[in-house]
């Protein structure tokens, strides 16, 4: 049974960053708020091809090698593509480069004219749809072929399927900082943890692994 996954990155004060430009697409933070991931090999070897077996182990590798497991489909925003920062460029794939780590259809949700479909080496294909994320996810969920649809950020395309209660698993990594600034996840979402099981550990990074998982 298809269920709805999400992975979120957050400070210990509940920030995520908000100062994200064309040359610095994640935020001026995003490094600090991600660096116990980034270490792991799993991510090494996804997003670098890092086929060293160099890389941590341990609880927060456990996570990232089970962040791809059983994914057949994936949504973002525009904001996570880029097509905020190149609006006007045709050719703009994205920030991955000719293979992007997805492997899988991915589902851009824009509210302007949707471009056409860019398929990319490693099995990735770019769609983009101006529609309500109700009936995106159903697209998504069909494509996924019985597999997991995984709904990346930004902050807003992640706050509304929170709202929207579609998310049936949640995997917070709390970084072990203060950001006292940026985008507040959790404002106005109270509640989640009466329809969701809550559980928790702590990696030796220091890295808080919540989950919150609906029966």
């Amino acid at each position: 049974m298809t269920r709805i996954r999400m992975d979120l990155f957050t400070s210990l004060d509940g920030y995520t960053p908000a100062d994200q430009t064309a040359e610095d697409p994640m935020g001026a933070d995003w490094g600090r708020l991600t660096e116990a991931y980034a270490a792991t090999r799993t991510f090494r070897k996804n997003v670098f091809g890092d086929t060293s077996g160099e890389g941590t182990t341990g609880v927060d590798e456990r996570y990232a090698a089970a962040f791809t497991d059983g994914v057949g489909a994936e949504i973002m925003g525009a904001a996570m593509f880029g097509l905020h920062s190149f609006p006007d460029d045709p050719d703009w794939k994205g920030w991955w480069g000719d293979t992007p780590p997805f492997g899988t259809p991915v589902y851009v949700l824009t509210h302007t004219a949707p471009r056409p479909s860019i398929p990319m080496d490693g099995g990735t294909t770019f769609h983009f749809r101006n529609a309500a994320i109700a009936d995106v996810l159903a697209e998504a969920t069909n494509a996924a072929g019985g597999q997991d649809v995984r709904v990346g950020g930004g902050y807003r395309t992640a706050r509304d399927f929170l709202r929207a209660g579609l998310v049936d698993d949640l995997h917070l990594m709390v970084a072990p900082i203060f950001l006292g600034k940026g985008h507040r996840l959790w404002d106005e979402l109270a509640g989640i943890e009466a329809t969701h099981t809550v559980t928790s550990e702590v990696a030796e990074s220091g890295t808080i692994h919540v989950t919150l998982s609906r029966a």
